[in-house]
C-alpha cells in the first residue's frame, strides 16, 4: 500500500491570517463563534467508570481551550445512566456539577473566546467475542432448529438430543463448517464477532420501543447540558451508533421508522424536536451525521443530502459531516475483545491515514460536506455546515471555506497533535505548528479504551518528569506540551 507524504505548506503572516475567512466570525443559530475553527468530539477515555469528569478530563479540555478554537466539542457523552467504561455520561443530574466545572475551566482557559458544545450519544449493547466453548455452553439459546441441525450431521443420527445439555455437547464436537450450517447467520456472527444489538431487532421490546424512549432521553440530557453551562448540544447521529443506525439504508424496520428515507429520518427529527422543545429556541442544537456510510447496501451521499435538507428545515443550527466508522465491515476482534467500528474500510475512510489507497487523506472527505451544503443552500437554508477529514494546513482549511466545501473547518487529529495550531496560524506563527503525521497512533489507543494521546507529544517528554501528567503505564504524557503565545 502506498504511503502519502505530508505536503509541504506555506504559513500566512498575521495580517493575512486575520483577514482570511477562516478567522472571521460566524453565527451558529443564536450564538456567534469568534472564528470558523472547530475541534470535533474526541473520546479521551479519562472519566471514571461512573462517567464522571476526572481531573484528567478537565485538564484535557482546558488544554484544547488554551488554543482558543472558535468551537470545541466535548466527547460523545452517554445519555443513559448505564455502565459504559471511562466515557463521560450525562444520564443523571449528578453529572451536572462535574460538567459545570468542565465548562468553567474551558471558559477561563480560552478567556471566554471558545464556544463549548457537548456531543450526546446513545448506543446499543455489544458484547466481547466469546471463545467457542463458552458461547456454545452458556450463550447460545438452544432451539429445535439446533436439534434438527445436529441430528442431520454424520454420526449424530442416533443421539438422544432431548436434553439441552446433550445438544450443547454435540455442537461442541462439530467441525467449523458443520457448526456454521447448524447456526443461524446471526448466531454465527455472535460467535465470531460477539453479539451486537441492532435497531432492527424489533422482536426485543426495548429495541421496538426506542422511538418512544429516545426523544425524552436526548431531551433530558440536553437540559442538563444547558444547566451545566454549555453553549449548545451536538446530537450524535453518526458512525456505528443508535441514531445513525436509524438513518442507515440497512434500517428495514416496518413500524414507520425504517425502510424509506422519510421513515428513516423520522426518529432523528422527533429527537431533535423534543430537544428543541426542552431547551428552547435560544439554545444551539445541531447534529453530526454521515455523508457516506461506506458499507455494502449502506447510505450514500444522496441520502445525506436529503437528511441535511430535512435537518435544516426542522431548524437545526448546524450540520457536522463525517464519514464511515461502521460495525458492518469491522475487523474480527480477538477472543475477549469487542468489535471496533473503525477497523474496516469504512473506519479507514472516517479517519484516513497516509496509508490509504487512492486520493491522499488530506481533505479527502470534504466533497461530502460540499454536496450536502450545496443541497441545503439550494433548498433555501443558510444552516452552517462543518467539514472535516485530514485538514492540517492553513491553505487546505482556507481553501475549503473559499470553495464552499463547508462553513466551519473541523480538525480532530491535527488539533490533538497541536491544540494551539489554530491560534498559531492566527498570530502568524504557523511555522511553529506541530503537524499531525496521520498514522492513527491515537486511534489505536482509542480502540483499546486506553487514554488517548499523541505520539508527537512525547518528543518533548522524558519518563520520570514529575511535572508532566502521565498515562497509567507511565509511558505517555496525558496533555500536549505547553506553548506560550
Amino acid at each position: 500500500m502506498p504511503k502519502h507524504v505530508i505536503p509541504e505548506t506555506t504559513w500566512p503572516d498575521r495580517e493575512t491570517a486575520q483577514s482570511s475567512l477562516l478567522f472571521q466570525p460566524i453565527a451558529i443559530g443564536p450564538i456567534q463563534s469568534r472564528t470558523r475553527t472547530w475541534v470535533p468530539a474526541m473520546v479521551p477515555w479519562r472519566s471514571t467508570e461512573n462517567g464522571e469528569a476526572t481531573p484528567a478530563v478537565l485538564d484535557w479540555y482546558e488544554r484544547f481551550a488554551r488554543g482558543k478554537p472558535g468551537v470545541l466539542v466535548v466527547e460523545a457523552t452517554g445519555i443513559r445512566d448505564i455502565p459504559s467504561g471511562p466515557l463521560l455520561r450525562i444520564g443523571n443530574d449528578g453529572c451536572i456539577p462535574g460538567l459545570r466545572e468542565l465548562v468553567r475551566r474551558v471558559r477561563e482557559a480560552s478567556d471566554g473566546q471558545t464556544r463549548l458544545l457537548i456531543q450526546v450519544i446513545d448506543f446499543l449493547r455489544i458484547r466481547r467475542r466469546p471463545d467457542r466453548r463458552k458461547f456454545l455452553e452458556r450463550f447460545l439459546e438452544i432451539t429445535d432448529r439446533h436439534r434438527r441441525g445436529v441430528s442431520q450431521q454424520p454420526g449424530m443420527e442416533e443421539r438422544d438430543l432431548s436434553e439441552e445439555s446433550a445438544v450443547r455437547e454435540a455442537l461442541l464436537q462439530l467441525s467449523e463448517e458443520s457448526l456454521r450450517s447448524v447456526l443461524t447467520e446471526r448466531e454465527w456472527e455472535s460467535l465470531e464477532f460477539g453479539f451486537r444489538e441492532r435497531v432492527t431487532d424489533t422482536e426485543q421490546p426495548h429495541i421496538a420501543n426506542l422511538p418512544q424512549v429516545l426523544p425524552g432521553l436526548f431531551a433530558t440530557a440536553s437540559r442538563r447540558a444547558r444547566e451545566a453551562g454549555f453553549d449548545g448540544v451536538e446530537l450524535h447521529y453518526a458512525h456505528a451508533y443508535t441514531m445513525a443506525s436509524f438513518l442507515s439504508r440497512r434500517n428495514n424496520r416496518t413500524d414507520g421508522y425504517g425502510g424509506s428515507p422519510e421513515a428513516r429520518v423520522r426518529l432523528p427529527l422527533e429527537v431533535f424536536r423534543e430537544v428543541r422543545r426542552t431547551v428552547g429556541s435560544d439554545y444551539p442544537v445541531g447534529c453530526r451525521f454521515l455523508g457516506d456510510e461506506v458499507i455494502s447496501a449502506g447510505s450514500t451521499v444522496e441520502d445525506a443530502e436529503y437528511y441535511g435538507v430535512e435537518f435544516a428545515a426542522a431548524g437545526m443550527d448546524f450540520l457536522s459531516v463525517s464519514k464511515g466508522g461502521k460495525f458492518e465491515d469491522a475487523r474480527q476482534p480477538a477472543v475477549g475483545e469487542a468489535a471496533y467500528p473503525y477497523t474496516g474500510v469504512s473506519g479507514h475512510e472516517c479517519m484516513p491515514t497516509v496509508r490509504i489507497e487512492g486520493d491522499p487523506p488530506f481533505g479527502r472527505n470534504l466533497p461530502l460536506s460540499r454536496s450536502i451544503r450545496q443541497r441545503v443552500r439550494e433548498a433555501g437554508f443558510r444552516t452552517p455546515v462543518v467539514g472535516a477529514g485530514g485538514i492540517q494546513s492553513f491553505e487546505l482549511a482556507e481553501g475549503a471555506l473559499q470553495r464552499g466545501d463547508c462553513d466551519l473547518v473541523g480538525a480532530a487529529r491535527q488539533s490533538l497533535a497541536d491544540p494551539d495550531w489554530f491560534l498559531k496560524m492566527e498570530l502568524g506563527r504557523g511555522a511553529e505548528v506541530r503537524r499531525c503525521v496521520f498514522t492513527n497512533y491515537c486511534e489505536a489507543l482509542d480502540q483499546k479504551h486506553k487514554e488517548v494521546t499523541c505520539q508527537l507529544w512525547d518528543r518533548e517528554f522524558r519518563p520520570g518528569d514529575a511535572a508532566v501528567a502521565v498515562s497509567q503505564d507511565g509511558r505517555r504524557r496525558l496533555v500536549a506540551p505547553p506553548w506560550t503565545p
